[in-house]
This record gives C-alpha cells, sequence and structure tokens, in this order.
C-alpha cells in the first residue's frame, strides 16, 4: 500500500476531530497525541487495514469515508460499517499483538492520524481519556459482534434445517422412484409375461392372436420407453452432445406428427402454428425433439377433457420460443416449483395420482439446461397449462 502526503485545503485540523473520538481529552494530551503521529492521504480504494495480516498501526480518521468488511465463513465478505471524520480504528490488533480482525478500504480520498504500536502504547498509558474512550469503543463492537454472531448463526442453522428438508425430500423421492418403477415395470411385465405365458401354452384362439401380439408389444415397448428414459437422464449428465443449428419448426411438426394418434385417441387435436423465417438455434435435434416430447406428452396426460393442445414458435428478442398450451387440469400454485423436479408425479383434482413416474418434464428441463435456455410454466387450475422453451437464436434461416 503507498501512501503519500496530500495538501487539503478543506482538511479538517486534528486538533477539531481528536475531542470528537475522544471526548473530554485534554489539550495537553491533544498535543502529545499530534506529536507522536503523522497525517497520510490515502486516495480511494486504498486498503488501510487487511484482514489476517500483523501490522502495527492505529488510525484516526480526519477526512472521507472507509468501509470496514470481515470475510465470513472463508466465503462471504460481510460489510460491518462505514467510518467517518472522528472515527478510529486498528487498536485492537496492535493491543493484542493479533492480526486485523477486519478489512478497512478507502470510500473516498481519505487523510488519517496514524501512531505507530509503540507511541500507540505511549500514549494509552499516560491518557485515561483516551483508554476508556477505546474501552467504550471496543465494548460496543464486542456486543455488534455478538449480535452479528447470533444473527449468523440462526442464519446457518435455518440453512442447515432447509438442507436437511432438502435431502429428506430427495430420500422420500428416492423411495417413491423406486417404489413408482417397480410398479410401471411389473404391471407391463406382468401383462406381458401371462399373454406369452397362454401363447406358450396354445391358449391363445387364433382370432385373437393379433390382438395378443399387439397387448405384449405395447407393454414391452412401455418398458423400454421407461428404461430409455432413465437411461436418458443419466446419459446427459456424462455426455454433452455436439451442438449444430436446428431447425424448431421442422422439430415441432415431427412431434406433432409422431403424437396425432395418440392425441386423436385422447380426443384431443394438435395444432401447430409457426412464424415464418425463424432463425435456428443450436443445439442437439435428438435432445431437443426429446424434450419437446415430453411436453407434449405431458398436455396430453393432463387433458382428460378432451379438447386442442396448441404450439406456437415464435421469435422474441434473440431466442426463439416453443409454447406448448392444453387447456386441461392445471396446476395448483404451490407445485409450479416442483413439476421440473425428478420423479414429481401431480394428482388428478380427485386426488388420484396421475400415471408415470415423473421423469418427463425433468427430462425438458435437463435437455432446456443443457443447451443453456430457458424452460417455464404458466398455469391455472381447470384451464390448463402453457410451457415455455426458451433457445438462443443463431443467424441460420431455412
Amino acid at each position: 500500500m503507498n501512501s503519500f502526503n496530500l495538501p487539503n485545503k478543506n482538511l479538517h485540523s486534528p486538533k477539531d476531530i481528536i475531542p470528537r473520538a475522544f471526548p473530554g481529552i485534554s489539550q495537553i494530551e491533544i498535543e502529545e497525541l499530534i506529536a507522536l503521529s503523522q497525517v497520510i492521504s490515502y486516495p480511494a480504494t486504498s486498503i488501510l487495514c487487511r484482514e489476517g495480516s500483523l501490522e502495527t498501526k492505529f488510525y484516526i480518521l480526519l477526512e472521507g469515508k472507509v468501509e470496514v468488511t470481515k470475510t465470513i465463513n472463508n466465503s462471504e465478505e460481510r460489510k460491518l460499517k462505514i467510518l467517518e471524520a472522528g472515527d478510529f480504528f486498528g487498536e485492537m490488533a496492535i493491543m493484542h499483538n493479533a492480526p486485523r480482525a477486519a478489512s478497512v478500504t478507502a470510500l473516498s480520498p481519505v487523510t488519517v492520524l496514524e501512531i505507530e504500536k509503540e507511541n500507540f502504547d505511549s500514549v494509552i498509558q499516560h491518557s485515561s481519556t483516551i483508554t476508556i474512550a477505546m474501552v467504550r469503543e471496543i465494548s460496543r463492537r464486542l456486543r455488534e459482534n455478538d449480535e452479528m454472531a447470533v444473527e449468523d448463526l440462526k442464519m446457518r442453522a435455518n440453512e442447515l434445517a432447509q438442507a436437511y428438508q432438502k435431502l429428506a425430500e430427495q430420500e422420500l423421492a428416492r423411495r417413491e422412484f423406486i417404489t413408482n418403477v417397480a410398479h410401471e415395470l411389473r404391471t407391463p411385465l406382468m401383462a406381458a409375461g401371462g399373454f406369452l405365458n397362454q401363447l406358450q401354452n396354445k391358449a391363445i384362439s387364433p382370432e385373437k392372436l393379433p390382438d395378443t401380439i399387439n397387448t405384449v408389444a405395447s407393454n414391452i415397448h412401455h418398458i423400454t420407453t421407461l428404461v430409455n428414459d432413465i437411461l436418458f437422464l443419466q446419459e446427459m449428465e456424462l455426455i454433452l452432445p455436439k451442438f449444430q443449428p436446428v431447425n424448431l419448426t421442422v422439430i415441432t411438426q415431427e412431434v406433432a406428427n409422431h403424437f396425432h394418434d395418440k392425441a386423436t385417441a385422447n380426443h384431443l387435436s394438435i395444432y401447430v402454428q409457426a412464424e415464418k423465417n425463424l432463425p435456428s438455434v443450436s443445439g442437439d435435434s435428438k435432445s431437443l425433439q426429446r424434450g419437446l416430447s415430453a411436453l407434449v406428452d405431458n398436455a396430453i396426460k393432463f387433458s382428460p377433457g378432451g379438447g386442442q393442445i396448441d404450439i406456437r414458435l415464435r421469435k422474441e428478442d434473440n431466442y426463439v420460443v416453443i409454447d406448448v398450451e392444453d387447456h386441461g387440469v392445471g396446476i395448483e400454485p404451490e407445485n409450479l416449483s416442483r413439476v421440473f423436479d425428478r420423479f414429481y408425479r401431480s394428482e388428478s383434482p380427485g386426488g388420484k395420482m396421475f400415471g408415470g413416474i415423473g421423469l418427463g418434464l425433468a427430462i425438458t428441463n435437463q435437455v432446456i439446461k443443457q443447451h443453456h435456455g430457458q424452460l417455464t410454466v404458466k398455469s391455472e387450475m381447470g384451464s390448463g397449462s402453457t410451457f415455455s422453451m426458451r433457445l438462443k437464436a443463431i443467424n441460420v434461416v431455412f
């Protein structure tokens, strides 16, 4: 730290400032203090005291402002106070021959009265006024530190409670996941196994054979989809695909075509509306298609009354946005923040759980995070939900 003398016509005289720091100090004590000190000026941002350092100076602030800060938990820098003309600092460390307990940084050009340790020791031995003032100031700071420590402990206790709650929720989700996976696998496995057993025993009549084979194939497809979803999430965390320009309009139409039959079976129609000449986005087409598919599948699942699913593509600032809107059961406000969590499943208005194990929206969320985009949801109970994928546009138009 470089110090230098700066003449200041507006500088308050040390004889005026010292009594503000030490009320009741005599004129003789003031003159002794000045004689043992130096008037030094520092530019803004100068560090006068550095936390953890062994330093040997005591300061009385004559002009300007300084900020006192302390590092909490080895990472968080906490602002303790702002000091102005008439305040003093630096006494604790040199009285106890200990490292600085906090840092002091100039917020503006400052001028201080600096006293070296030997002179400081001499002053407090001869001046009861200065000693009493320091004892009062130290007591006040200790009270503040105690209050800060208590507040910090309360904050840490709250953080621990939240962390414990999160762990408990994760453990509950893990158990529910195992139970749900077991159920989701057991049901189609038992159904497929039962039909295969009948086929082996030739208990299926020829006319029922096509339907039986279709049923077995459907159950095996359900099992395969479930396993693929679990593996897909794991692979996404381990393998980053190579990004290329992607035409979201093409992907959206492919997803709409894929879900046409399922939507029709649920008395739903899928309507796609895309702005012309949309720019492309940088990404992986397969994972983006997977993420959008999960949104459309979710819209179908939560529209038990039929109706229409609207998929809109639009440009918004430097993003391409895909909105997937259904007019189904909606999501309760308190559950909006949880719908993208893995294994979270929603209840129907009657309290019955919808099917699935809660991986669809988690897949979409993971895909969008991997593409550095944004995934949001708006919903109203009884009126439906709108999920929006926002992806950064690039200067490639298909």
